[in-house]
Order: structure tokens, then C-alpha cells, then sequence
């Protein structure tokens, strides 16, 4: 993701008249220790007339002396600097065991060596007072280079300073202010008071426009700068010289780009020299200009690429339109925290108070962003074995024509606040609510802990353990228990009404009869709703007293009715007024027992509504507009918690959930592309200020995505419009169509794919699948049908995972039109294969493409005998050219069907899903190195914490090799000594390979045996001269040793993680050693010398996976005894 410019400087000296110019000295390239890479450099002088000599100072710099033989009315010097600005990471160094620390004195011969840069030539009594007040504890030598840099940082003010020289360090402190070069001379006099070798640095700083502001502190420039600038480098044993960046408080990066270095100032100007005494004027530019950019996740397109996007999107709007589609299209996009990284909640556990008090947040700015007369709901969410509790849900409701369904969220309580609400708030509240809904008052009941089972749990706990104590590291049922015996086992836990209606009825009470004469909770965390004992009420046996037929999603439904004005503020309030019932008539006519309840509880100072579950919208929004007007009567806020409103096309929501490591937020679907613009760009900036992203990395600096994925849903606004329902063929052409195509699957899948993942294909399964699903297509019939069933009972069986998971699946159609609720009949189909795209115009770009397709096969169904892939699956197409290859003929065939979507829009994609490595040039040879997909295999189960575990081999990796250039009756290319299987890709010259290696040795793996194949040395191999002419090395882990114990804080940490793995160099170095005498030898004569007998590395074809080179294979059908198998060339 190289961003590359050109720094252009230009020094123009204009005279009065005719000079003469003596030799000039110009230190204007760029130092040998530079670490961004040089394309190309320029210097161009005037006037033209001069003789140029480039030579290098005592200190190694680079100097360009020019002689002037004829005077001149003008002297000017023009420099051109072409070069990646590829992240650096400052702090990616080692030091010597002895300076880890500060204090630390350096070795006799280090200290003879560096005499010039530790010679003190400033000593007055503020440069003195200032070094005296640095602490000299000892600490680590980073942090003590840290704290001095920031602090003369922030001591020292910065104004630009066009008078010549550098002040001196007394000058500088004493008006707390200078220049950059000002700045950098005091760094370099502190540092050599404190014992430390340091010189003084000129150079450029290149500071490039942020793509995204920060969310806290400076963003940088609003638009790209350059300029001269100066700094300071320490030198470290160990580590060599490290760039301070005193004006900024900064380590240098790859911002600088240094020219000179030396002990002092005066040696290290830019331009120095001398003319005849004139008049002159002065003027200069420095400019940058991006030349070339990769694409990036923070910036993937550039304007005219995102107005073409949004054109296509709109014309197949106006596509979809015409051919009466009535497509929405929805998804569940996934975020984690941006600051913490490293916390099992961000990477394995699915709860956490860091992650509740997030969704918290993003759920109030979707609320006001999507819906400001929106219900905010908090609902339970999913429960998994294991977990010690069931998740949370977290939604958002509103009514979709626009009618408010809360009118004023100031009666909605913060959970993170306490109002001091206590029982009786909570009896006043159920009391007056109970009155709104026109019940008896008598059912309401008080509810309670159960006495004899907390009793019995404290007789439990140890003699020298207070119960009525308990810290974070108790247990649940510890810390449940001191808190209710703090509170007291005989107080009430909250209140309780049956409720229940059914239809155009009133609403609906009792009393409950138990054998107890109080309702006793069932012990635990949850709400009270959730923990109430069903199953002791009379009839609990009945079987119609435990079912609520639920309400049919292709019933029709009338438009809600508007919200009545409430007298006291004017706002709307409910549907309709509700009057008391008399209780004769109360619909009490039958034996019947009401199992559903509304509860209200006070909770950690809050009052919590427990909502019971209801059939239909309108008695939700009823109950709802009532609880609104008793919590305004009495000036109470709530939390409105419990069963979530009915499945209903006129009521939106949006959910956000918990998952392993990631928040998932059900977005609501749209109806058109503007809205799926505003809803995707809304939600991932609105997630961005709630402080959560969408880039996590692995430990080598990969991009991860963020784990959870993002699901993408096709439907429809009420299930009859569902297309897919409607049209059972268009599934058919999606299922078909991605069979074909392997690259729709994997350039937008996660790291997890195959069989066992989460979204497997329909080919990954079992062998006979694909045979099994032609016969269900042969029954798919064609256009419309009147039969929604169909295509859930032709495909329910095939559309599943190798265990029979219909969830796990990457077209999930649990939602489509599944026989067993009502909420599975809701015309969705989910495409549950996608990773989540860093960037929302990458996600809506994902989504343009399914609209395409979707448009494409409405008009032209797409029907073909489904391709038996084999282990091309995973050995051709887990490679990025073959991916690219197969997505490049997807976009053909769009542009053949009038939908001209571009190539290049998918371009971030590759880039994410397949990082750059590097590239190395051999002659007219281009090597360069991708990584490329691995499939991770499930391991047999083991015996963990919480029982039987199954883990998956993540240690194997795959990386793409691919040249251009190549002449392939000459060249060889052999990686750790081993032959690699190029394949023509068709052009001219073009090879690429798969090559598959250990990374990593965990405890579990498949073939513990074999070691870690580091590092990876690929040699090009001329069989014309005998010899490797060049290659490159590819360490599988920091070649320095480094072991990270923290994942990347951000994608430039990532992505010079994964740099500096690549070397450009490291070839084998010997000759290829002869053959036996019996083998014959070339008669070809290159450079009229003796031809050199040759041992390639052999060939070793593997007919099942034959683009891919398996270092964990043996060569020559050999295994090492230990460790890797890495033969060497010979």
C-alpha cells in the first residue's frame, strides 16, 4: 500500500549584475542510511555552464562539488526525489545487552570511534540547568530517549527563522523558542551532556494529507508538505544511529529523508559556497506530488472512481425498477475496539463490560442518526453452551412511516447512570401502568429471591470467608450472593403482571396460583422476566397454556394507525386511548393461564420495564405508548428491556450484538442504492466516533479483517416481494454462479475457509453434493412461481455444512422460507462468505457487485452443469493471480450483460485480501512474493476447560511467487534449495507458483513433527551459467529475532511488520556443483568458456495440488528426523 512522490526543491539565487561563483558544495541527496527507497534522483544547475564531481564527506554523505568557470547572473539548484513513502516503524531496532537501560557507559574502542559526536562545544549554565533537571533512574533506554524528546518538544516553541547560522543553546533556551535546526543542535548538545554519541541531521520532511482525521490529537497537515528540515540521531550499540525529532517530538520515520549527517551544523548545510559581493535576491519551493498510489483501505478509490460507482449504482436501481425486482438488501457488518487489541473480548470471548459499554454508545448515535422518534430496547440475546450467562441485544425500533414510536428520550434511562430508583419508584410505575392499560391492579405481584436456596448457599461458604463480601475474582454465584445479602433476602426483587392480548381483545390479566403464597424468582442474573417460575403455575402442563400461535409474515397488514396527541406537552403518544375494563368483561371468560408477563424491576438505581412477548405490532406499540405516559406522569425514566416487537415490514429495526471478538450490528435493509450509501457510510462513521474500526491484525501484521465477518442479505420489504421467493431460479443462477466462479468466494472470504469454516461452498462438503444439487436444480422451474415453499424444500438439505448446519453455509436460507417459526419465513437469503471490508465505500462496493448479478440473472438466468473443481479448489484458486484471473472474467461478463463495472473498483480488495510482500528485480527478471490463502485444517478434539475443544491449524501458510521476464528453457527458480512448479499464466513470460510452508509450531498441529521452514530463500537459477544469479529471502517471523506479544495498534505497526520481513537480497551463493560422469553435459557456449556441469533442483511433480511447491513434503521422498526439511542446492 506504497504511497510514492516526488519531493521536488528548488534554491533560485537571482544577482544584480555579472558574478563570479566560487565552488559550491550541495548536500542534497539523499544519505547512503536512508531508509526510504530511491527511484530515481535529479539535480539540475544553472547556469549551465559548470563542471559537477560527486564525492563523499569523512562522515559517508553524499556532496556534489560544482565549479563555475564563466560569472552569471543567476545561480539556481533544482533537486527531484522520487521515493516510496513506505511505513517505517522507528522502533524496530535492537540494542546491546549492556545500553538497554539508561544509564550506560559505551566500550573504550566504540567511545575512541565516536569522539566527534560525544565532544561537548556548548556548556552555559541554562543548557546545564536544563540537563541537570532530567531524571537518571535507571529506565529502559527507549523510554528515556522518549521523555527527553518530548519534553524539549514542549519546551521549546517553534517559529520558522529565515536568518543564517543556528543559535546557540543558551540562546534557545533562554527565549524558549527556534527553528527546526535550532531544535535539533540543542537535542544534539542535551544528549552529549547525558553521555550519548549524537550528530546532527539535514534532510527533508515529507509530511502527506491524512486520508481519515483522528479522532483525538493532530491529524497532520491538511495537505501534503515538504520542506528542509533538520533533526538529531543518537547512536545506540546495537542499534546504530536512531533519528530524534525534537521540533515534533517524534522518532524519525519514513517522513525524513536525511542528506547530511554530521558532528555539527556548519558541515551538514544543504547548499554552502561564496559569490562576489551584490545585490541578490532569494527565493525557493519545495513541493510534493504523488505520483503513483496503491490502493489502501483508508483511501480505495479516488473521486472519479467513487462518481462512476455511484452512477452504476444508480442505473441499476433504475434497472431493478423497471424489471419490478423490489429487492432491499441488508447486512450484519462487525467492528472492534480501536484501543484495545489484546483483551479476550476483543478476540475470543463473545461479552464484556468494554464491549457493552461500546454498543452502548454506538447504539445512541444510530438511534439519533437512523430514528430520533426510536425505541431504544435491550433485549436477550443468543445463549451458548459455556457461556455463563446469555448475551445481550441491544435494538433500535422505529415505525416505518416515519410516526414516532418514543416521542422523548429523556424518559429513556441511561444504563450506565444511576437515578436512585428503588422499589417503590418501581410500585408507583407498575401501579400507574396498570391503570394506562385498563388491568386490575390486584394481579400485580411482588416477586422474590428464593430465601431457602440463598440461605443454603451461604451455609456453604467457607467459616473465613464473609459472604456478604465479594471481589472481581469471586465467582458468579459468589458475588450474587453477597449482593442480595446486602440487600437482604426478604425485600422484593421487582413486580409482576400477567399480560397478554390476543387480536382487537382488551388487555388481558390474572393471578397466578401457586402452591407458595409469594412468586419466588429462579436464582440467577438475568431479568426478573427471564426468571420466573412457569413452570409451578397450575396448568403449567396444559398444552394450551404453553403455545401462542404466532402471526403468519405473509398475513396483510393494514397501515398503522397514527399516534394520538397527548394533552400534557403535545407530543404523540399512542395509538388509540385506552379505558378501563370492567372486570367482568375483562376477557377473563376462560380458564386460561396468562404465562406472559410485564415486569418492572429496579436495578443498580434504575427501573427496568420487562416487556412480555406479543403477536402483533399494535399491541407492542400500544404497550409501549403506555409505558411512555406512565414514565412521563410520574417523571421516571426507564429501560424498556424483554421480548423484542414481532417481525413486521411497517416497523425497522437495528439490532447490535455481541460475538466473539467482534460487536455485530444488524443493519437495517434498504430499498435503493441511495439509501444503502447513506445507511453503510452512516454506520461506519458513526462506529468510528464510538471509538470501534474495522481492522484488526494478526501478530505478523496481516490484515484480519475484523473476524466477525459481514453478512449481506437479499430480501424483500414484506416476504411475498421477496425476489428469491418469487423467483426460485435466481437463487439457482447465485448457487450456480459462484460454483463457477471460486474467486467470488475467496478474494471476499475471511482467513477461516473450507469445509469445516463458517461459509463453507457448496463444493467443499462432501463429494456427492454437487451431484445431489443438479437434481435439485432440474426441479427448480423457471420465472415466477406461486409456490414460496419451493425453493426451501428443494434446497434446505444441499445448502448446509459437512455436519448438516444449514446456518453454516455460505448462501444461508434459514431465513428464506423455513416451515419452523414464523421468523423463518421472511424471504432473506444471506450470504454469510464475506470479511468484513475495512472501509464502507470497499463494503457498498461488495454490494454493488451482488446488485449486478442480482440484475444480471433476473434478465438472463444462469444455468450450467455445475464444475467438479476437485483440489484445483485449494491449490489453483487459493492463488492470487488465479483469483483475480476468475474475478476479471465475473466483471466481463457483467460488461457483456450492460452493467459496466470496472476491474480496477475490486483492486482494494486484492490489495487486503493478499498483501504485497515485495519484489525484487534479477536483469530484465521481476520476482515478486504475495501471500496467498491457506485453508485451515480441524484438529481431532482434546479435553479443555469447558469440556471437548476443537482446534484448527493455523501454523501452514501459503505464499504466490510470480515472475515476468522469465525465460523457461534458461531459468529455474528454486526456494530453499527445492524446485518450484511455475505455471504460465499465458502471457508472455509470465510464471506463477504456490509455495507452502510451516510458519509457526503451536503444541496441536497436524504433523508436529515438522519444524518451521524460516527463512524462505528463493534463488533464480540461470542453467546457462551454473550459478544462481539473484533472489530474495522471505522470513517467516522477524529476522531480527523479535517476538511480538502484541498484536499491530494500527495498520502502519502492520504493515512494517510485514515489510521488513522481505529482503530484496539473499540468494544462494555457490556454484551448482557437477553432476555424476555419466550424465551429460550442455554444448552451449554464452561467454565462450567451459561450460559448468549442472545439478538442478529436481522436479517434483504432485498431479493433485500441481501449482503449489509443499515444503512439509519431503524431497526425494526422504523426511528430516527433526525439524524442516531444507535441502540445499548442490
Amino acid at each position: 500500500m506504497a504511497i510514492r512522490v516526488a519531493v521536488r526543491h528548488n534554491t533560485h539565487y537571482q544577482f544584480d549584475r555579472p558574478v563570479s561563483i566560487a565552488p559550491h558544495i550541495l548536500r542534497l541527496r539523499p544519505a547512503p542510511h536512508c531508509r526510504n527507497r530511491i527511484y530515481s534522483y535529479s539535480l539540475k544547475v544553472l547556469p549551465e555552464k559548470h563542471f559537477i564531481n560527486w564525492q563523499q564527506d569523512p562522515f559517508g554523505n553524499f556532496l556534489a562539488r560544482v565549479v563555475f568557470p564563466e560569472k552569471s547572473t543567476e545561480l539556481q539548484v533544482e533537486i527531484e526525489v522520487i521515493t516510496d513513502m513506505t511505513v517505517v516503524n522507528p522502533f524496530d531496532f535492537f540494542v546491546e545487552e549492556y545500553a538497554e537501560h539508561y544509564p550506560f557507559a559505551y566500550d573504550a574502542t566504540l567511545r575512541k570511534e565516536l569522539g566527534p559526536y560525544l565532544e561537548i562545544t556548548e556548556n552555559g549554565p541554562l543548557l546545564q540547568a536544563w540537563v541537570a533537571s532530567i531524571p537518571r533512574e535507571k529506565q529502559p533506554i527507549i523510554d528515556f530517549l522518549v521523555s527527553v524528546n518530548q519534553r524539549l518538544e514542549r519546551d521549546i516553541a517553534y517559529n520558522l527563522r529565515m536568518e543564517p547560522g543556528v543559535q546557540s543553546c543558551e540562546e534557545t533556551l533562554g527565549i524558549a523558542r527556534g527553528s527546526c535546526r535550532d531544535s535539533g543542535w540543542l537535542m544534539v548538545q542535551v544528549l552529549r551532556h547525558l553521555g550519548l554519541a549524537a550528530r546532527f541531521c539535514s534532510g527533508y520532511l515529507v509530511q502527506l494529507a491524512p486520508d481519515v482525521k483522528s479522532l483525538e490529537g493532530p491529524s497532520g497537515p491538511e495537505q501534503d508538505f515538504t520542506d528542509l528540515h533538520a533533526w538529531c540521531e543518537v547512536f545506540l550499540p546495537g542499534a546504530g544511529w536512531i533519528g530524534l525529532d525534537p521540533t515534533s517530538g517524534l522518532f524519525a520515520g519514513e517522513s525524513h529523508i536525511p542528506l547530511a549527517c554530521t558532528p555539527g551544523p556548519s558541515s551538514a548545510a544543504p547548499i554552502s559556497g561564496a559569490t562576489d559581493p551584490c545585490e541578490v535576491e532569494l527565493s525557493f519551493t519545495n513541493t510534493v506530488e504523488r505520483i503513483h498510489e496503491d490502493p489502501r483501505v483508508t483511501k480505495p478509490y479516488s473521486e472519479d472512481q467513487w462518481q462512476a460507482i455511484i452512477a452504476l449504482g444508480n442505473a441499476v436501481d433504475a434497472r431493478l425498477e423497471r424489471d419490478d425486482v423490489r429487492l432491499t438488501m441488508g447486512g450484519e457488518p462487525t467492528f472492534v475496539s480501536i484501543d484495545d487489541m489484546d483483551s479476550a473480548q476483543w478476540n475470543i470471548e463473545a461479552l464484556g463490560e468494554h464491549k457493552l459499554k461500546l454498543a452502548k454508545d454506538l447504539l445512541i448515535r444510530l438511534r439519533d442518526r437512523f430514528a430520533p422518534g426510536g425505541l431504544l430496547h435491550y433485549g436477550q440475546g443468543k445463549w451458548y453452551p459455556g457461556e455463563p450467562t446469555p448475551r445481550w441485544a441491544l435494538g433500535c425500533f422505529w415505525r416505518d412511516d416515519q410516526q414516532p414510536l418514543w416521542n422523548n428520550p429523556a424518559l429513556l434511562a441511561r444504563v450506565d447512570t444511576s437515578y436512585d430508583h428503588g422499589l417503590d419508584e418501581a410500585r408507583a410505575f407498575m401501579q400507574r401502568l396498570v391503570e394506562e392499560l385498563g388491568v386490575q391492579a390486584d394481579d400485580v405481584r411482588p416477586a422474590y429471591e428464593d430465601q431457602l436456596y440463598y440461605l443454603l448457599q451461604e451455609r456453604q461458604v467457607p467459616e473465613d470467608v464473609d459472604p456478604a463480601r465479594a471481589d472481581l475474582g469471586s465467582s458468579g454465584e459468589r458475588r450474587r450472593l453477597a449482593r442480595l445479602l446486602s440487600r437482604g433476602l426478604n425485600k422484593a426483587t421487582g413486580y409482576l403482571v400477567p399480560l397478554e392480548r390476543e387480536d382487537d381483545k382488551p388487555w388481558r390479566s390474572g393471578q397466578w396460583k401457586l402452591r407458595a403464597d409469594q412468586v419466588y424468582l429462579i436464582p440467577g442474573d438475568s431479568p426478573m422476566g427471564l426468571r420466573l417460575p412457569l413452570d409451578s403455575l397450575e396448568g403449567a402442563d396444559k398444552p394450551e397454556n404453553n403455545q401462542r400461535a404466532e402471526r403468519d409474515p405473509f398475513a396483510p397488514r393494514a397501515p398503522l394507525q397514527p399516534a394520538r396527541i397527548s394533552a400534557a406537552n403535545g407530543s404523540s403518544m399512542q395509538s388509540h386511548p385506552m379505558h378501563p375494563v370492567d372486570p367482568a368483561d375483562a376477557g377473563q371468560d376462560d380458564d386460561r393461564v396468562v404465562r406472559t408477563t410485564l415486569c418492572v424491576e429496579p436495578r443498580d438505581g434504575r427501573l427496568h420495564v420487562f416487556l412480555p412477548p406479543v403477536t402483533h405490532l399494535e399491541h407492542f406499540i400500544e404497550l409501549v405508548n403506555a409505558i411512555e405516559a406512565t414514565a412521563e406522569a410520574l417523571s421516571l425514566p426507564v429501560i424498556v428491556e424483554g421480548y423484542e416487537p414481532p417481525r413486521d415490514p411497517r416497523l425497522v429495526r437495528l439490532l447490535v450484538t455481541p460475538d466473539p471478538g467482534v460487536i455485530e450490528v444488524n443493519i437495517h435493509p434498504a430499498s435503493n442504492w441511495r439509501d444503502l450509501v447513506h445507511n453503510t457510510e452512516t454506520l461506519y462513521e458513526e462506529a468510528r466516533q464510538a471509538r470501534l474500526g474495522t481492522e484488526k491484525f494478526m501478530l505478523d501484521g496481516r490484515h484480519s479483517g475484523t473476524g466477525g465477518g459481514n453478512h449481506v442479505t437479499l430480501g424483500a420489504r414484506s416476504p411475498e416481494d421477496s425476489p428469491l421467493l418469487r423467483r426460485p431460479d435466481l437463487l439457482q443462477s447465485l448457487i450456480t454462479y459462484w460454483q463457477h466462479h471460486p474467486g467470488l468466494s475467496y478474494l471476499f472470504s475471511g482467513l477461516f475457509l473450507g469445509p469445516t469454516s463458517q461459509a463453507p461452498r457448496v463444493d467443499e462438503g462432501r463429494d456427492e453434493m454437487l451431484y445431489e444439487l443438479e437434481i435439485a436444480f432440474s426441479q427448480i422451474p423457471a420465472g415466477e412461481t406461486a409456490s414460496p415453499w419451493l425453493v426451501d424444500r428443494l434446497l434446505r438439505n444441499l445448502l448446509i455444512d459437512i455436519t448438516g448446519n444449514t446456518h453454516r453455509a455460505e448462501f444461508c436460507i434459514d431465513k428464506l422460507y423455513a416451515p419452523g417459526s414464523a421468523t423463518g419465513r421472511l424471504g432473506i437469503l444471506e450470504f454469510r462468505g464475506f470479511e468484513m471490508p475495512p472501509h464502507s465505500r470497499m463494503a457498498l462496493v461488495q454490494v454493488l457487485l451482488l446488485r449486478c448479478l442480482v440484475a444480471r440473472f433476473w434478465r438472463s438466468p444462469y444455468k450450467g452443469k455445475l464444475v467438479r473443481w476437485g483440489t484445483a479448489l485449494h491449490d489453483r484458486f487459493m492463488l492470487p493471480h488465479y483469483v483475480w484471473a476468475d474475478i476479471a472474467d465475473v466483471v466481463q461478463d457483467l460488461q457483456a450483460h450492460g452493467l459496466p463495472f470496472q476491474l480496477d473498483w475490486l483492486a482494494p480488495f486484492e490489495e487486503f485480501r493478499f498483501p504485497h510482500y515485495g519484489n525484487v528485480a534479477l536483469d530484465d527478471i521481476k520476482l515478486e512474493l504475495r501471500w496467498a490463502i491457506e485453508p485451515w485444517h480441524v484438529l481431532g478434539e482434546e479435553v479443555g476447560s469447558f469440556g471437548t475443544s476443537r482446534f484448527v491449524d493455523s501454523s501452514v501458510e501459503r505464499l504466490q511467487v510470480k515472475l515476468s521476464g522469465l525465460t523457461p528453457e534458461r531459468h529455474v527458480l528454486a526456494c530453499n534449495g527445492r524446485r518450484v512448479p511455475l505455471r504460465s499464466t499465458g502471457r508472455h513470460g509470465e510464471y506463477v507458483a504456490g509455495v507452502r510452508y510451516r510458519a509457526w509450531q503451536p503444541p496441536s498441529a497436524l504433523h508436529p513433527r515438522i519444524g518451521v521452514h524460516s527463512p524462505l530463500v528463493f534463488d533464480l537459477i540461470d542453467t546457462w551459467n551454473g550459478r544462481s544469479i539473484g533472489g530474495c529471502t522471505y522470513h517467516v517471523s522477524h529476522p531480527g529475532g523479535r517476538s511480538y506479544e502484541t498484536q499491530p495498534v494500527n495498520a502502519f505497526e502492520a504493515e512494517s511488520r510485514r515489510v521488513n520481513r522481505f529482503w530484496d537480497f539473499g540468494h544462494t551463493p555457490q556454484i551448482i556443483s557437477p553432476l555424476p560422469a555419466f550424465d551429460a553435459i550442455r554444448e552451449f557456449f554464452p561467454h565462450q568458456q567451459n561450460p559448468r556441469p549442472l545439478a538442478l533442483p529436481a522436479a517434483e511433480p504432485e498431479p493433485e495440488y500441481p501449482h503449489t511447491l509443499d515444503l512439509r513434503r519431503p524431497a526425494n521422498g526422504v523426511f528430516a528426523a527433526e525439524g524442516p526439511h531444507q535441502p540445499e542446492i548442490r
